[in-house]
């Protein structure tokens, strides 16, 4: 009779489990999601304080460039520190580290010097290198067929941070509660990584590799991964280019009676959100390869506007309409990787994203150091335009290998 009850209660009890399991992966996935949030707002939060932080230490342009080098010579350091820590323990670890410090980093931005808040950026750009790929990596193996649609809401996540970066830059400034800001965040982070320090993330399932999944292109070799690296490094090198100095370029471009010019930066950001929205249907009906070229050119001629601009109106179009274009580049960039590379794309892809943010920690350096020598600040930021053409020459190159 007691073996019979056992029996009976068993099939309940297996359904249970799951649904228990499911639970907290959705809460997992939740809170990671807030951590994208703040992770977004931490991360792009120096390019519209530019102005106001180049005022209090009186820097140059080619000092004010070193955020984004320190920042993001970090996140790479995190990169990889983020890979070892992973592999040894698991997601945990380097997530909720990365939060901390994400945090840690934001508050101590509010330091006395200037050598100071530089290590600051360091801290949180290395948390960020940190809880950046462990959380998009759990999220693309812990929800399997759904992950595109995981990963899209993740990342959507980020680019809400993204965007309330520049409009709560400008209010903080207004209303002189800056610290504020930054003690907030920074307690947001620490909290989240405290509440998915008692998560149990478990393992996620790792699919077996179909014999379909392995190198689909034998010509993809040494050659074409030089090439893809370029435009990795270049892409990402001129996304922040333009999002870094935006805020100060509308500065001096225009006359403002207040500091709105700060909401620069927002207008880019909510291109690249909303063309990434559209460009999932657009790439139903077109070729990946004329999306590519179809948005670099879109974003040349934004970024164009953008620095002959003289008035508000255009400033913020210019802007708008260079994140507009860029939006499907860094997709497409993906997904040529994993079709070229298949099995490879994995190992493939740690060189890629390492490039990725090499060309993010350098090409923002470089737009400073080319204003401080010209003298103007719109002859910099020619840096980010050429690398649209760049990436134009460079597809060009690979255009037979995409079969278009």
């Amino acid at each position: 009779m007691v073996l019979l009850l056992q029996n009976a209660m068993m099939p309940s009890e297996t359904q249970i489990l799951p649904v228990r399991e499911k639970s907290v992966q959705n809460l997992i996935f939740l809170l990671l999601c807030g951590g994208f949030v703040v992770n977004g707002i931490v991360i792009t939060f120096i390019g519209p304080m530019i102005p106001v932080l180049k005022a209090k230490w009186l820097l140059n342009d080619s000092q004010a460039g070193l955020f984004s080098l320190v920042q993001f010579s970090a996140s790479l350091t995190g990169v990889f520190l983020s890979s070892a820590l992973t592999s040894a323990k698991g997601f945990k670890p380097a997530i909720t580290l990365g939060l901390a410090m994400l945090g840690i980093g934001f508050v101590l931005l509010n330091a006395p010097t200037f050598a100071l808040a530089l290590v600051a950026s360091g801290i949180y750009g290395l948390g960020y290198g940190l809880a950046t790929p462990g959380t998009n990596l759990w999220v693309g193996e812990s929800y399997g067929e759904r992950r595109a649609t995981a990963l899209n809401v993740m990342n959507l996540a980020w680019g809400v941070g993204a965007i309330s970066s520049s409009p709560l830059a400008m209010l903080t400034v207004r209303i002189a509660q800056v610290p504020l800001l930054l003690y907030v965040v920074g307690a947001i982070c620490v909290l989240l990584s405290l509440a998915l320090l008692r998560m149990h993330f478990g393992k996620p399932p790792h699919e077996e590799e179909s014999p379909s999944q392995g190198p689909t292109g034998k010509t993809a070799g040494l050659g074409v991964a030089i090439i893809l690296g370029i435009l990795f490094f270049v892409y990402v090198g001129t996304e922040n280019g333009i999002s870094y100095w935006a805020a100060d370029h509308a500065r001096r471009a225009a006359t403002w009676s207040s500091n709105t010019f700060t909401l620069a930066p927002m207008f880019f950001f909510a291109g690249l959100l909303s063309g990434r929205g559209a460009a999932a249907a657009v790439l139903l009906r077109l070729k990946e390869v004329h999306v590519a070229v179809g948005g670099i050119l879109l974003a040349a001629t934004g970024l164009s506007v953008f620095l002959i601009a003289h008035t508000p109106v255009m400033l913020f179009g210019g802007a708008l309409f260079a994140g507009l274009g860029l939006a499907s580049i860094y997709p497409i960039y993906i997904a040529w990787l994993s079709k070229w590379f298949g099995a490879r794309a994995r190992k493939v892809g740690g060189v890629m994203f390492a490039l990725a943010a090499g060309g993010a920690s350098t090409m923002p350096t470089l737009v400073g150091v080319v204003s401080r020598y010209s003298g103007s600040l719109r002859i910099g930021l020619l840096v980010p335009l050429a690398g649209c053409a760049v990436m134009l020459a460079v597809i060009a190159l690979l255009r037979p290998q995409t079969g278009n």
